[in-house]
């Protein structure tokens, strides 16, 4: 796949930006460039290889997903002016 002026132009286009013709001779050959690398990278089997999160081997830190309340509503009111039963009591401002 190769990149001309005419698709530099529409992508700036559809991305609003302004693109002198200068800049859009410039962007083709780095596209183009770009494009070969991810040719070339597509060209390796990686077949077998397992996907990796990093370097080192390493395994992801889990929580067990369950659904809780918090236990934390007695903290969460406790610095409230007035409550009942974990709930905030508020003034009523509509008649």
């Amino acid at each position: 796949m190769s990149v001309d002026v005419k698709t530099v132009k529409r992508v700036a286009h559809l991305a609003r930006i302004a693109v002198s013709e200068d800049d859009a001779e410039r962007m083709t050959g780095e596209l183009n460039a770009i494009l070969g690398f991810v040719e070339q990278l597509n060209e390796v089997d990686v077949s077998g290889v397992e996907p990796m999160t990093s370097v080192t081997p390493m395994e992801m830190k889990k929580r067990i997903d369950v659904v809780t309340d918090g236990n934390k509503a007695a903290d969460i009111v406790a610095n409230a002016p007035a409550t009942d039963e974990n709930f905030f009591l508020v003034p009523k401002v509509v008649e």
